[in-house]
C-alpha cells in the first residue's frame, strides 16, 4: 500500500503543475488577446495611417524571425519526445538549440529596435513627437506589444535553463518529465503569440 501511495503523489503533483500551466496560459491569451483588440479596432479608426506604419517594418527580418520561432517550437517539442524516450543528451541538447534560436530572434528583434529608434519612431524620441497622430499610435502599440512579447521570450528562456540541469541531474527524466512539458507549453504560447504579432504589425495593408 505504501509503494503505491509512493508513486500517487508525483503523478497528482504533476497533474496539478499542468493545470496551474494551463491556467497561466489562459490568463496570458486573455491578456494578449486583449491587446490584439485593442489594436484592431485603432487600425479600423486609422486605417491609412496604420498601412503607413506597418510599411515603415522589415517584412523580411519579421519573416526571418517567426522561421527562428517555428523552428524553436519544434526543438523544444521534439526534446520532450526525446526525453520521454530517455534519450537524455539529445533533449538537452534540443532546449540548449531552443534558447540559441531565442538569442537570434532577440537579436534580430534589438537591430529591428534600434533601427526604428534611429529613424525617430520609438516612444520618447524627439521625432516620435512630430509624427502624425495614427502612425504615433502605431508605433506606441507596436513598441509595446513586441517588447511585451520579448520579456515572454526572455522568460521562456529562462525557464527552459533552469530545466537543462535539472534533466541533467536525473531531477526531471523519462518518468517525470512534467517540468519540461511545461516549459514548452509556455514556448508554444510565445511561438503562437508572435504568429498573431507578426500579420497584425507587418502585414498590415
Amino acid at each position: 500500500m505504501e509503494h503505491a501511495i509512493a508513486h500517487q503523489h508525483p503523478h497528482r503533483d504533476d497533474e496539478a503543475s499542468k493545470m496551474g500551466m494551463w491556467l497561466f496560459l489562459f490568463t496570458e491569451l486573455l491578456l494578449f488577446g486583449g491587446l490584439f483588440l485593442v489594436f484592431s479596432v485603432y487600425r479600423y479608426m486609422n486605417h491609412e495611417a496604420f498601412t503607413k506604419g506597418g510599411a515603415e517594418l522589415d517584412v523580411i527580418l519579421g519573416t526571418v524571425n517567426t522561421i527562428v520561432l517555428i523552428t524553436s517550437s519544434m526543438t523544444i517539442a521534439v526534446s520532450i519526445a526525446a526525453l520521454q524516450h530517455n534519450k537524455v543528451k539529445l533533449s538537452i541538447w534540443l532546449m540548449v538549440i531552443t534558447i540559441v534560436l531565442a538569442g537570434v530572434f532577440m537579436v534580430n528583434k534589438y537591430f529591428e529596435w534600434t533601427t526604428k529608434i534611429h529613424h525617430g519612431l520609438a516612444p520618447g524620441t524627439e521625432g516620435f513627437s512630430q509624427l502624425p497622430p495614427g502612425e504615433a499610435l502605431f508605433f506606441l502599440l507596436y513598441f509595446f506589444m513586441t517588447g511585451l512579447h520579448a520579456i515572454h521570450v526572455i522568460a521562456g528562456s529562462i525557464f527552459i535553463g533552469i530545466v537543462i540541469p535539472k534533466v541533467k541531474k536525473g531531477n526531471v527524466s523519462h518518468d517525470n518529465y512534467s517540468l519540461l512539458e511545461n516549459a514548452g507549453l509556455y514556448w508554444h504560447l510565445v511561438d503562437i503569440i508572435w504568429i498573431f504579432l507578426f500579420p497584425l504589425f507587418y502585414l498590415v495593408h
